[in-house]
């Protein structure tokens, strides 16, 4: 031994087994060679790979056991069975003309019905100020408000239930480390679908309500436009987007008493209809970029891109026929795109409807 320790370290360190024996090497679990020596191990040292693959936190793929992949698929099963519910459920709300009986909509919120006559009674005037209930429920009795109401509410709290049956033990089971790292990535893309199905809820129902308002300024317009061919206004100013020389003429209040312009006053009539129009063109539009931000079914997204050329071409139409002096065959076919467009606003209502929440 002492005449080893005389050998040129370069030699010595180059043997496996010898480096165990100089003071100071890099301490080594066993050496390579068949001598089988073996240091004492420290502890947290590990003598071979699989001890190491082993040990939790050390970057190793752990599996989740039999039992636990049993209690992961019975819970999609679960929620598989949620959303079927909520499918069928969704249906039968829409069949009964239920989806907009709620007229407010909250997360967290609104999770009481109304418990006494007073209550009912002022969830039953919101309902009143819709279009819905002044277009196609105008003789709709208090007891049948409550049906629809009852149906639209179990609808919302089931889709609460569906959130809640999914998000939770997808949290659970991810901590315990019952998921594997495929079915991680398909957990966060549902979870990511349940979280936006709430906005997308809510950015539908204010489509709806601004589609509403949208047709019945549309239909004020076209109105306006009969005032204006009755008392041939056209003729008045012949000049867009002035009237003559101003923004606003100055013989646009001359009539008294002052609401007799809105009716009789030429001017005023001819104003009123270039605001409308203007005001009904601006509508649309922000109603069709709405409408791309929320998947919708193939025959809404038509119904929107008709109403907006529509709305476009009938600007045009009536330009023209402002500015050539009201020649009859395009003032006629100004009049028929009136009511063109008033048809494909409410086209666009209709389908909205039947677009499930």
């Amino acid at each position: 031994m002492q005449r080893l320790l005389f050998l040129p370290l370069k030699a010595v360190m180059g043997s496996p087994c010898l480096r165990l024996l100089i003071p100071g090497a890099a301490p080594r679990t066993q050496c390579g060679c068949s001598c089988g020596i073996r240091r004492p191990l420290r502890p947290g040292q590990y003598s071979t790979i699989s001890e190491v693959a082993l040990q939790p936190g050390r970057g190793t793929v752990s599996h989740p056991s039999k039992a636990a992949e049993r209690v992961v698929g019975r819970w999609l099963l679960v929620c598989s069975g949620t959303v079927a519910g909520a499918v069928i459920l969704g249906g039968v709300t829409r069949l009964t003309e239920s989806g907009l009986s709620m007229v407010d909509w909250h997360l967290i919120k609104g999770m009481k019905p109304p418990t006494s006559q007073e209550e009912w009674e002022a969830e039953f005037q919101k309902y009143q100020q819709f279009p819905e209930f002044k277009i196609l429920n105008h003789d709709m009795t208090l007891a049948e408000f409550k049906f629809i109401w009852y149906m639209e509410y179990s609808h919302r709290m089931w889709g609460r239930l569906v959130g809640l049956a999914y998000i939770l033990p997808a949290a659970y089971f991810w901590r315990k480390g019952w998921l594997t790292h495929g079915l991680k990535g398909r957990v966060l893309a549902l979870c990511g679908l349940v979280c936006f199905q709430l906005p997308e809820t809510r950015q539908l129902l204010r489509l709806r309500r601004f589609a509403h308002g949208t047709a019945g300024l549309v239909f004020l317009t076209a109105l306006s436009g009969a005032f204006v061919a009755g008392l041939d206004a056209g003729l008045v100013y012949n000049s867009f987007p002035k009237m003559g020389e101003s923004w606003i003429p100055e013989d646009l209040f001359t009539f008294s008493p002052l609401l007799r312009n809105v009716f009789e006053n030429p001017t005023t009539v001819q104003f009123d209809h270039r605001i409308l129009g203007i005001t009904s063109v601006a509508a649309i539009t922000a109603l069709y970029f709405l409408s791309r931000r929320i998947p919708l079914p193939r025959r809404t997204k038509i119904a929107a891109v008709t109403l907006l050329a529509l709305a476009y071409t009938q600007v045009g139409l009536g330009i023209s026929t402002l500015l050539m002096y009201v020649p009859t065959p395009l003032a006629a076919t100004h009049q028929s795109g009136s009511l063109a467009v008033l048809s494909a606003a409410l086209w666009l209502m209709s389908e909205l409807r039947r677009v499930p929440k």
